[in-house]
């Protein structure tokens, strides 16, 4: 049976947040979060929830107390997530590697005042979204204006035939996600409106990482839908000022984290990470060394619903969380394909696990690195016991911004690659509310960046039609053909894992070594069935022309 703060564990690897409030306990998740197991252990282990809450509530009041707000007169430093972003602007001034792109497309009757009134309230609340960067004395600050006029750029292509509109938003997409920003100069947001049609449209939104993360994004298109949809029937802001802001948590942050409790944190990740960081060598790796780019591409697959049942089923029979399962499965492809035992893959975490800090827009996510010793031909049962093992861990020291842990180790690293990890996963349920605006109807429209920050990259999430997936690589490391074997490779480990927990490691890399001789074999064969097929017809041409 899991302790009370493994189960709290849990809940924080899920977004789920637990605070006291009047001496009840409070919940709020991601939607489609909270199963009825989840809520029956919450129900049952409630009031050892309020005592832990309670007893930690008095230590937080004497030593971490609330982020409050703070007077905007002095120098304001960054957080040590964004400090590490301008650091790497520094690096690398044109890049676009932190652009965040999103694109909506829109059919129906765009009210483009309320539109343009909408985004400019959101940057009204934000301060982040009003903040740019300056050095002094050596060191980065923010600054933050007090007000910014915000304009959205309209792109007009209503007289353009079909295909060349297809061509023109090609180009638009791709040119918005890699502008590369200024970070001295707010706002660090853009947002273009491409018209095709009086009545159909597409938005194309970037945002520098610096003020923002996935989460920020949900929080943007949550406002944004209120906000039109009240300033489309004349109304104001159902909003309520926000009582703090990114600056003031920025502050909190440097404050909080240090002496023992830095120190606790930083302790148990250099033991866990150890002082060697051996990395995963993709194949491609050793002849494509000096060619390194953050060039990229994508591909998407979907696992069927048979297939993603099973995967639930055993999550819950093994008592570990979704992601901890699929987290498995991939360090098991990732052995099979780089032969590392020691496998160290980074992983996002909302960072959100103060109510204060829930519906602001700014950078909290912070980078774990979640490390699994594959050795001694373990089952898969096993693997998955390790995996919970790791991911609780982790999620108990999570405080630690990875940028100290950094500071720390001091890996040597090049401009485009990180030595603590190579491959990046993530479970993808940060809260995104539907698109539902007025007389309009919203689709989601892809974006093809090209530009990638990890060599390869496994992005999950959970839809009515099945698991769904995507690989991100860059383009000097792998091919599609290689990533295509890695969907088909990961495919096959799962259906075999759910089939049989108890399968060993090395029996998944002899199946797989086995598929990959039948399917050479058969290309072999049809290769020479098409040689033959070439050789009978050229004997026939030379038959007929005697």
């Amino acid at each position: 049976m899991k302790t009370i703060t493994e189960f709290l564990a849990e809940l924080c690897s899920l977004d789920i947040k637990l605070w006291v409030e009047d001496n009840r306990l409070r919940c709020s998740a991601p939607k489609n979060v909270l199963t009825p197991a989840i809520r029956e252990e919450l129900a049952r282990r409630k009031q050892d929830i309020l005592n832990l809450i309670s007893n930690n509530n008095s230590v937080l009041d004497f030593d971490q107390q609330l982020i409050s707000s703070i007077p905007r007169a002095e120098n304001l430093p960054l957080s040590f997530a964004q400090q590490r972003l301008w650091f790497l602007a520094q690096l690398e001034p044109d890049s676009s590697s932190y652009n965040i792109s999103a694109a909506v497309r829109l059919q129906g009757k765009l009210n483009l005042a309320a539109l343009q009134q909408s985004f400019q309230e959101i940057i009204n609340r934000h301060e982040a979204l009003r903040t740019s960067f300056q050095t002094v004395d050596g060191q980065p600050i923010q600054i933050i204006a007090p007000s910014l006029d915000f304009a959205i750029s309209i792109i007009s292509l209503d007289e353009c035939s079909l295909w060349e509109q297809e061509k023109q938003i090609r180009h638009l997409t791709i040119q918005a996600a890699q502008q590369r920003f200024d970070l001295t100069k707010s706002p660090l947001l853009r947002v273009n409106l491409v018209q095709l049609h009086p009545e159909e449209y597409i938005i194309l939104l970037t945002i520098h990482h610096i003020v923002s993360d996935a989460w920020s994004m949900g929080i943007l298109v949550e406002e944004f839908v209120a906000l039109y949809s009240a300033f489309c029937q004349g109304k104001p802001s159902p909003f309520a000022e926000l009582p703090i802001q990114y600056a003031d948590f920025a502050v909190w942050q440097r404050q909080w984290l240090q002496g023992e409790r830095l120190q606790t944190q930083l302790n148990y990740w250099k033991q866990k990470l150890g002082n060697i960081h051996p990395q995963l060598k993709f194949p491609r790796q050793s002849v494509n060394l000096t060619n390194e780019t953050t060039q990229g591409a994508e591909e998407s697959f979907t696992l069927s619903q048979e297939l993603s049942k099973a995967i639930y089923v055993l999550s819950r029979q093994e008592g570990v969380t979704l992601f901890m399962t699929l987290l498995a499965a991939f360090e098991v492809l990732l052995y099979c394909f780089t032969g590392t035992l020691d496998i160290r893959v980074g992983s996002p975490i909302a960072n959100r696990n103060r109510v204060e800090i829930e519906k602001l827009i700014g950078f909290f996510v912070n980078t774990l690195v979640l490390r699994i010793d594959l050795s001694g031909n373990p089952s898969f049962r096993e693997l998955l016991a390790r995996s919970r093992q790791v991911t609780l861990e982790a999620y108990a020291h999570q405080d630690l911004p990875f940028e100290k842990l950094v500071e720390e180790l001091q890996p040597q690293r090049s401009l485009n690659n990180h030595p603590l990890y190579q491959a990046w996963f993530v479970l993808d349920n940060n809260p995104m509310p539907q698109l539902q605006l007025p007389d309009l109807i919203l689709t989601p429209f892809d974006i093809e960046t090209r530009t990638v920050r990890h060599d390869l990259l496994l992005s999950m999430w959970e839809t009515s039609a099945g698991i769904q997936g995507s690989f991100e690589y860059k383009t000097h490391l792998f091919d599609k053909v290689s990533i295509s074997r890695l969907i088909e490779q990961f495919e096959v480990i799962i259906q075999h894992v759910v089939a049989k927990p108890e399968i060993k490691l090395q029996e998944i890399v002899e199946l797989l070594n086995k598929i990959d001789r039948e399917q050479q074999q058969m290309k072999k064969n049809n290769l020479q069935a098409t040689e033959r097929q070439k050789l009978t017809i050229a004997k026939r041409r030379a038959v007929r022309n005697i």
